[in-house]
């Protein structure tokens, strides 16, 4: 099949595409549908993004575009989320530096007892 795929000529080709761009319309079509119905858009009669993002999170079917329609957040709020995670992180890593001091300083120890014997 692939080599009979590779064999098309150049209009016979156009016609093999047609199907899949009609397929990303309808798909495109009903993903702004479903998040119109669903969403804050019918009060303002419009579609916004937020629309999308919420139906990406919520909906188990476009559940796969959380990735790409995230929710929006405040510049401000991201930074300090940021923060968090790093204050975070360094207290796993000050925690697991306590632990290495104390071996570093067993072994000191017992070093400074072989050299005195």
């Amino acid at each position: 099949m692939a080599a009979a795929a590779a064999r098309l000529s150049g209009s016979e080709n156009r016609l093999v595409s047609l199907p899949l761009s009609r397929i990303r319309e309808l798909f495109v079509q009903y993903l702004a549908t479903y998040s119109y119905k669903h969403g804050r858009g019918k009060e303002k009669r419009a579609l916004t993004y937020s629309d999308l993002s919420h139906t990406a999170e919520e909906s188990e079917t476009f559940q796969f575009l959380a990735d790409i329609l995230p929710k929006k957040i405040l510049a401000s709020k991201y930074l300090k989320m940021l923060e968090r995670e790093q204050r975070d992180g360094e207290v796993e890593e000050d925690d697991d530096d306590d632990d290495d001091d104390d071996d570093s300083d067993k072994e000191e120890e017992s070093e400074e007892e072989d050299a005195e014997s």
